[in-house]
């Protein structure tokens, strides 16, 4: 696979993984931020990246780095977004054990069940965009 067919890979799991985040929150909270969807870009690329890296390991290993993933850019942009800029998109400070109000071991473990479902998708995803592209777009 070349550069450009990687670029394009890439692209398309990026905004998905952006609406993909930004639809979750709006669910779970009711309201989303445009930093969100940019980090469940982040996010969702580097998982993707990750299981294709771990083929062949069992599942909750995949789950674990997924959510390993997810809580490590979010103490990132946390930090950044409200501690920083003090745009308060979030703040876990009323949960227990929270780091700095960015992290929090409740949410570690919603992203280690969300990556359950992600684990299989990121297979089907990489199968059918590497598919499309290998054929010049056309699926």
């Amino acid at each position: 696979m070349t550069k450009p067919t990687k670029w394009k890979e890439y692209t398309a799991i990026c905004l998905l993984g952006g609406a993909g985040y930004s639809l979750l929150e709006l669910l779970w909270r009711g309201f989303t931020h445009w930093t969100m969807t940019v980090t469940g870009s982040v996010c969702f690329a580097l998982i993707y990246r990750t299981n294709e890296k771990m083929r062949g390991e069992r599942w909750w290993k995949k789950c674990a780095a997924g959510s390993f993933i997810v809580t490590s850019v979010e103490l990132m942009v946390g930090c950044v977004i409200n501690i920083i800029l003090r745009w308060n998109v979030w703040d876990y400070s009323g949960r227990r054990f929270h780091v700095m109000g960015q992290i929090c071991p409740l949410y570690s473990a919603l992203w280690f069940l969300l990556c359950i479902p992600l684990c299989p998708l990121t297979a089907f995803l990489r199968h059918k965009l590497q598919k499309t592209t290998e054929r010049g777009g056309n699926a």
